[in-house]
């Protein structure tokens, strides 16, 4: 980190969020350095209502089509760091991250115990506000992701989190999957790269929406999380006393990528931007320069 007061940097991913999105950007409190939207190929104006925030923290990246939600926080991320960012908080541009939460977020990497943060909704005392199957679905998933990663995790899904910059560069976010199952493959780089993972209880905040989780969406976690125990394994022995070399599991890793691009459809959010995440050669355009 920086001597002095590290520069603590928000991204917030939004997707079809006009009618939010203002209200998320007016909720972060003022002891942040930089707010940075990524704007993931919204039709419904949130390029516009983000902008119309008077805050001279904010800078909107837009996306020329939606590319995904992996996609448009490893943009941010790769941004982030390029302005000097020393950490970086992640929050939804639906208003569903409770701003109160941040400094506990931020605690465990600013008192050097962490190099990510996961909110962890299971551990509020307002968990009981969650949606029944959504806890349900919360608890498996973060148990199918500590056996895949080797971490140990109760809220894997969680996108309310806070990473290390130092962590940033050595993650490789060009190869992040772009959608629906990104906090899951971001949780295995984060370990091969042996990254201190700490979770922190975050309020859950619902307001009787549906999830926007499919059946279809589960077969991509989990064909994620199994290449995640290979990909573990594989660095696992990966030495000269078992004859293996480490190239050999980029290259599987390189063959998923490739069978589950984005062009293949997925969930919501899709791929790349200042060279993170993607390849589509898709244009991302910096609405409000930097200074």
């Amino acid at each position: 980190m920086s001597e002095g007061v590290p520069k603590i940097a928000v991204v917030i991913p939004a997707y079809r969020e006009a009618g939010l999105i203002g209200r998320t950007v007016r909720g972060i409190p003022p002891w942040v350095h930089e707010i940075l939207v990524v704007d993931d190929g919204s039709d419904d104006g949130t390029d516009r209502a983000t902008l119309a925030v008077p805050d001279p923290r904010l800078r909107l990246l837009r996306f020329s089509k939606n590319r995904g939600v992996g996609a448009a926080i490893a943009a941010g991320y790769a941004l982030a760091r390029r302005q000097g960012a020393d950490v970086i908080v992640v929050m939804a541009g639906d208003a569903q991250m409770d701003p109160v939460d941040l400094p506990h977020v931020l605690a465990p990497i600013l008192e050097g115990r962490a190099d990510y943060v996961k909110g962890n909704r299971l551990l509020h005392p307002c968990a009981g506000d969650m949606p029944l199957l959504r806890r349900l679905g919360t608890q498996v998933l973060g148990r199918w992701t500590s056996w895949a990663t080797g971490l140990s995790l109760g809220d894997s899904q969680c996108g309310y989190t806070a990473i290390a910059g130092s962590l940033v560069d050595r993650l490789p976010l060009d190869r992040l999957y772009p959608r629906y199952g990104y906090p899951n493959d971001l949780l295995s780089w984060i370990a091969l790269k042996g990254g201190r993972v700490v979770e922190v209880p975050v309020r859950p905040v619902y307001a009787g929406e549906r999830s926007g989780l499919r059946p279809r969406h589960l077969l991509v976690i989990g064909s994620l999380l199994i290449r995640a125990a290979v990909r573990r394994r594989i660095a696992h022995v990966s030495s000269p006393a078992f004859g293996w070399r480490e190239d050999r599991g980029e290259r599987w890793n390189s063959t998923f990528q490739e069978r589950d691009s984005p062009s293949r459809g997925g969930g919501g959010h899709g791929g790349e931007g200042l060279g993170a995440a993607g390849g589509d050669g898709d244009a991302c355009q910096l609405v409000r320069p930097l200074i």
